[in-house]
């Protein structure tokens, strides 16, 4: 709004040409967003409904037990007049934020259910709200890719697209719903990818000198992806100033599902599919394994393999379960649990090392991407 509110008024007073400036608009959105949900989360979140505790989190869910819990429910909805306020938006962009809030929606009425909603459902309303999601960014950006090893722009067949772009955003969507089981932890990962796709979108893919120089096709809009992707992250810091351990509130299914959306989001925008194993690679090793194990055991049901846990078997049974069955019993996932309850770290470890090795692996990552072409 006030980038089209400063064109109007240049010709008033200079000085209203800043509202037109897509870096001034980042910053400011970042910073206002931040501050929105940072002042006003605490005298909401009792209207919350109450964490029910995780049965099958490392310690049973006892931490989370009572907290409030869709906590991405308020700060979503705080961010949403300074989304509205900062960024400027053409229709598909209004199309893809009304997806991004849907799945909010989905998310936090499964947190409020008293019966929590079944893996299938779940998952069949991510696949619908990625293929809207994915068909406006196809609308609004086109289908240029660059890919590894090849050195110019290729653009990709809808046909090709629309499937790989949906499947990106339900993996990612997951992904990071799944990371969300130590406080501050999917919340950190996530603020680190939302930073790295703003400082892309912004720096890289919509400023022409730089994009030409690393052979990257140029998106005209990219800047405004940035001020919308960037505003979310502000809002996000501020959620995590009280999801700090011990957390005050939880943002449950509600916040996963949006921002690991919005992460997947950019990622199509920048024109890179492989930028999700740059931007958010503990995310994926961490949330994405376990989706990996749940496939892997429903396959090997349906071909006939015992693949009950070891407790519920008898020892002959247990001796003549598949090796690949036990190995994948062996590890806990989501990774965090695993880390906590196998290894015995403790929940400021597993933040601060998850955090500290997306931090080095993203800028490594990035260089090789842009590199090897």
């Amino acid at each position: 709004m006030l980038y089209y509110l400063g064109k109007k008024l240049v010709s008033v007073w200079g000085p209203f040409r800043l509202l037109t400036s897509h870096l001034m608009l980042l910053a400011m959105g970042t910073l206002f967003s931040g501050l929105i949900v940072w002042t006003l989360l605490p005298k909401l979140w009792d209207r919350l409904p109450s964490d029910c505790g995780k049965a099958l989190a490392a310690d049973g869910g006892i931490a989370s037990k009572g907290k409030p819990t869709g906590g991405g429910a308020i700060i979503t909805l705080l961010a949403l007049p300074v989304i509205v306020l900062f960024v400027p938006m053409d229709l598909w962009q209004v199309g893809v934020l009304l997806c991004l809030y849907i799945s909010m929606s989905f998310g936090y009425l499964d947190d409020r259910s008293a019966v929590p909603w079944s893996r299938w459902q779940k998952g069949l309303l991510d696949a619908a709200v990625a293929t809207v999601a994915a068909t406006c960014i196809y609308c609004s950006c086109g289908a240029e890719l660059w890919l590894p090893f090849v050195k110019h722009g290729v653009t990709v067949p809808v046909y090709l697209y629309l499937p790989g772009a949906v499947l990106m955003l339900w993996i990612t969507t997951n992904a990071t719903n799944c990371s969300d089981g130590v406080d501050g932890l999917a919340g950190s990962l996530t603020l680190l990818s939302l930073f790295a796709m703003a400082g892309l979108l912004y720096g890289v893919v919509g400023y022409k000198p730089v994009a030409e120089y690393l052979l990257i096709p140029t998106q005209p809009g990219a800047a405004r992806w940035a001020v919308l992707v960037s505003t979310v992250a502000g809002g996000l810091a501020g959620y995590l100033w009280y999801n700090a351990e011990p957390s005050s509130v939880l943002m449950g299914d509600a916040g996963s599902r949006f921002l690991g959306l919005l992460v997947g989001i950019s990622v199509l925008v920048a024109g890179n599919p492989f930028l999700i194993f740059v931007i958010a690679p503990v995310v994926l090793v961490n949330g994405g394994t376990g989706l990996l194990k749940i496939t892997l055991l429903i396959v090997l049901r349906k071909l006939g393999f015992d693949v009950r846990v070891t407790h519920q078997l008898t020892l002959k049974e247990a001796e003549k379960q598949h090796v690949l069955v036990k190995s994948l019993h062996s590890i806990r996932f989501p990774l965090h649990d695993h880390c906590r309850k196998n290894l015995h770290w403790s929940n400021s470890q597993v933040l601060i090392r998850f955090v500290l090795l997306q931090s080095f692996l993203t800028p490594l990552l990035f260089v090789i991407l842009t590199k090897v072409r």
